[in-house]
């Protein structure tokens, strides 16, 4: 993926946030600054997540384990980004929402952004 993917994969990610933050009770964000940044520190967390346990217990990864662990790193998040405020049942309920909204939004994994075409 080139460069302006990347902006845009992250510019949808915030949008995603902030429609998330409007519709889940106990999950706020301050702004799209606050949403950008809460993108890209959700991106690393997950990267050192997947990078650590492996593709299959990340945030990205399907199931109840990869719907944890996304409820964790947004929880996670909220102590790095300003202007973010998630409690526990409010992670939860996003992470809920996300997948919900990627089903008809997807977003690419860095896993998948990172292979070659060649090799799908």
């Amino acid at each position: 993926m080139h460069f302006l993917g990347h902006v845009v994969r992250f510019i949808v990610s915030a949008i995603v946030l902030l429609v998330v933050g409007w519709l889940v009770p106990q999950f706020s964000i301050g702004g799209f600054g606050s949403a950008l940044l809460l993108a890209i520190v959700i991106a690393l967390l997950g990267w050192a997540i997947e990078g650590v346990f492996g593709k299959k217990v990340t945030p990205f990864g399907r199931g109840i384990v990869g719907f944890v662990a996304s409820a964790l790193v947004i929880w996670l998040a909220q102590f790095i980004v300003s202007g973010v405020s998630v409690s526990i049942i409010g992670a939860l309920l996003a992470a809920l929402v996300i997948g919900i909204i990627d089903l008809f939004i997807p977003v690419s994994t860095p896993f998948e952004a990172g292979k070659d075409k060649s090799d799908r």
